[in-house]
């Protein structure tokens, strides 16, 4: 059984006419998960996280800051690229909250896997410094939860987003426990993700990919230096940041995967881990090419 964890609130969230990062990608998404051949999916609501569950990862200071900057009106911009609605707070509570759900109900041997769609993404926060659309860091703080809560020694995040997962790098830099594993196109926002960010105990793997590299350039980096080293790390539970954005239609970037890329990629994390993942949604913004990718992506899942 594969879980789908989503809200209302997340689709409430709106950083303002134009945004590439809108509402209609999660509604677009909801259509096309309603399907009849995703009839199977459990579907269930994300709960709201605690500050305590985010705080994990995030200076608690930090993390009242930017619920108490929620605006009661209009748009609160916090970069050039990121903004607070009056929906905003619930929706990353949501967005976090959904990823945490899905490591508990995984866990505990409820489904095979989880996906979660909800809004903000999350991997570009940094511990102190929401940017590039992300208030909270969702899968930072399901790795946090899994260690700290089902005490687990090894947890992997694998990051797919066209956008290398600066935030997600910097938190886990130091923690030999984490592994995070990261193909993404560079040289491109936000600046990180070289060959030799390593981190601090070899727990870091980068393999940017350059503009135009498409599917077989994906699989090759895959194969010879990201799988390698996820089977040798042999992670207890293995979270995807589940980013669409390196579709060839994307217009926010250069790479040129296509669907089956993504469900080739779903099916060898799957194996690394028996099935047994929790996926979480962060880029892509054709709309078309995002249905289409995550269905793929949520097809494999409920393969397992």
């Amino acid at each position: 059984m594969t879980l789908l964890y989503t809200h209302p609130a997340c689709i409430a969230h709106d950083m303002g006419p134009m945004h590439p990062e809108r509402p209609e990608r999660l509604e677009a998404l909801e259509v096309a998960l309603a399907g009849i051949e995703f009839a199977s999916l459990d579907r269930r609501g994300a709960p709201l996280a605690t500050i305590d569950q985010i705080a994990r990862v995030h200076p608690r200071a930090h993390v009242e800051l930017i619920l108490e900057t929620v605006p009661e009106s209009g748009l609160v911009r916090l970069d050039a690229d990121t903004a607070m609605c009056p929906a905003s707070g619930e929706a990353a509570l949501r967005a976090v909250g959904a990823v945490c759900a899905a490591v508990d109900a995984v866990l505990a041997g409820e489904a095979a896997n989880a996906f979660c769609a909800g809004r903000p993404p999350g991997h570009h926060a940094e511990p102190e410094t929401p940017m590039g659309f992300c208030l909270f860091n969702n899968v930072a703080v399901a790795a946090a939860h899994a260690r700290t809560v089902h005490g687990l020694n090894r947890v992997a995040v694998m990051d797919f987003d066209v956008h290398h997962g600066n935030g997600t790098q910097a938190m886990f830099w130091y923690e030999p426990q984490l592994m995070f594993c990261s193909t993404h196109q560079m040289p491109l926002y936000p600046g990180t993700g070289a060959r030799e960010e390593n981190g601090a105990h070899g727990n870091i793997v980068n393999a940017p990919l350059p503009s135009g590299a498409g599917g077989e350039h994906f699989r090759a980096a895959m194969n010879q230096l990201i799988l390698p080293a996820l089977y040798e790390f042999a992670p207890e539970l293995l979270i995807i940041s589940a980013g669409f954005d390196a579709h060839m239609n994307d217009p926010l970037a250069g790479l040129n995967f296509v669907e089956d890329d993504y469900a080739w990629v779903t099916r060898e994390l799957m194996a690394l881990t028996d099935g047994r993942l929790v996926s979480s949604l962060e880029g892509g913004y054709d709309l078309d090419a995002l249905v289409g990718s995550a269905s793929a992506h949520v097809r494999e899942l409920m393969g397992a």
